[in-house]
């Protein structure tokens, strides 16, 4: 599969599409009030990072209890409950007089569905597209990953224009209409599919697979690179609001601007061979630019800053294309539904600590940091994959199909040879 155009003659993706950009775009209306909502309410710039962020701090207790289920239940049904939960949810988070306490806990119930979301939809994604040919994956969710840019853009700055034209309350009842919307898409626009896997869901189950997935040390590598360094640049990312108030909203849809540049870049014109080979100085264009708001820059070059540094989140295309080359078919739906609840989970841990250096420091000095701990992560991968491929090597196993195998494909290392370690990626057997 080669054009987008193929991609929507294809039966239910355009469905899949229209509502999972409905949930993007309510919320992203949805988050922006409610950490305007929250900065109001307290000044403190960890509870409005944590108000924005913390639902993906849920994803690790989902990631731990509820993945198995992501292969083991009808897909249409599942997406079209979970965008219900998540209308309910931001409904009643725009009740007055609410408490912060109770606002927190919906944010933690919702960020516990969404953890079960991220495998079905995103396994139904594959397997929709499964028998289009190589590569249809990686375009798919390139397309996935433009709307994503387009409706931050186009939802930050709707939600900024309503936050300061009616309230914060008003704007979540917005989000809480397209959630429903959303559900409405999905289950009149998809078609019953069985479950991928057989079995009932359990924790036992959850634990296994996970365990099973985490064994193979390419898959391990691909998870660290997917989670860690893109994680801390959130952290910078919700800083935003602390940063500069007035203009949040600009900041947030300048760096969906970026992201959606470098997913276009990379999910349509770069060539698989050189894609590859791209994700380790992605990675490193996501962190480095964000260094300077240690110098507190205005806003038109903050704007700047961040549009630039977020066209290194292409490096994520890259990363997802491998981690399933990695993983067999029947896992899929789990092995990304790990992915996306690892990924979420780091950051909104990186958002609570980016908050507490702010209170600590400043907001631009805790952004500063963020982003060098960001660039810290990605050397240190690099160093580890180079150092594995060195050991292998040695012990005469440093063929193609070794390196290969140790997930040795990202960044040109000494005499021509790839090297790794960090980032995102794709699906094979297990090597454990």
């Amino acid at each position: 599969m080669r054009s987008y155009s193929a991609l929507f003659r294809t039966p239910e993706f355009t469905t899949l599409f229209l509502s999972a950009s409905l949930r993007l775009a309510a919320s992203t209306v949805g988050g922006l009030a409610r950490g305007t909502l929250t900065y109001r309410a307290t000044g403190s710039p960890l509870l409005t990072a944590l108000s924005m962020f913390g639902p993906q701090l849920a994803q690790v207790l989902g990631a731990t209890t509820l993945l198995s289920a992501a292969d083991r239940l009808p897909p249409r049904a599942t997406l079209t409950g979970i965008a219900l939960g998540f209308a309910v949810g931001t409904a009643a988070m725009a009740m007055p007089g609410l408490p912060i306490w109770a606002l927190f806990g919906i944010v933690f119930l919702l960020g516990l569905i969404a953890s079960l979301g991220g495998g079905v939809g995103w396994g139904l994604l594959n397997e929709i597209l499964a028998k289009k040919g190589e590569g249809g994956y990686l375009l798919g969710r390139s397309v996935f990953n433009m709307a994503n840019g387009l409706m931050q853009i186009a939802g930050y700055a709707t939600g900024g224009i309503l936050v300061a034209a009616f309230s914060p309350q008003v704007t979540l009842l917005l989000a809480a209409a397209l959630h429903l919307a959303a559900a409405l898409v999905a289950a009149v626009g998809l078609t019953h599919r069985p479950p991928r896997a057989s079995g009932r869901p359990s924790i036992a189950q959850t634990w296994r697979t996970n365990a099973q997935l985490w064994a193979a040390r390419p898959r391990r590598l691909t998870y660290l690179g997917l989670w860690i360094p893109n994680g801390l640049v959130v952290g910078v990312e919700s800083l935003y609001v602390s940063y500069d108030p007035g203009s949040a909203g600009t900041l947030f849809a300048c760096a969906a601007l970026g992201m959606l540049i470098g997913d276009v870049t990379i999910g349509r014109f770069v060539p698989p061979r050189l894609r590859r080979r791209l994700a380790v100085p992605l990675l490193l264009l996501l962190a480095v630019p964000n260094l300077l708001f240690a110098f507190g820059p205005g806003v038109w070059v903050a704007a700047l800053t961040v549009c630039v540094a977020s066209v290194g989140y292409g490096a994520s295309l890259v990363q997802q294309e491998r981690l399933m080359s990695l993983t067999p078919p029947e896992l899929s739906g789990h092995a990304l539904g790990l992915h996306s609840a690892g990924m979420l989970t780091m950051q909104g841990v990186s958002a609570a600590l980016a908050g507490t250096i702010a209170q600590l420091t400043s907001p631009g000095a805790a952004m500063a940091l963020m982003a060098a701990g960001s660039v810290c992560v990605t050397v240190g991968l690099v160093v580890a994959g180079r150092r594995t491929e060195r050991g292998r090597a040695e012990n005469g196993c440093a063929t193609p199909a070794a390196r290969e195998e140790m997930g040795v494909t990202y960044a040109p290392g000494p005499r021509g040879r790839d090297s790794t370690g960090s980032p995102r990626g794709t699906h094979p057997d297990d090597d454990a």
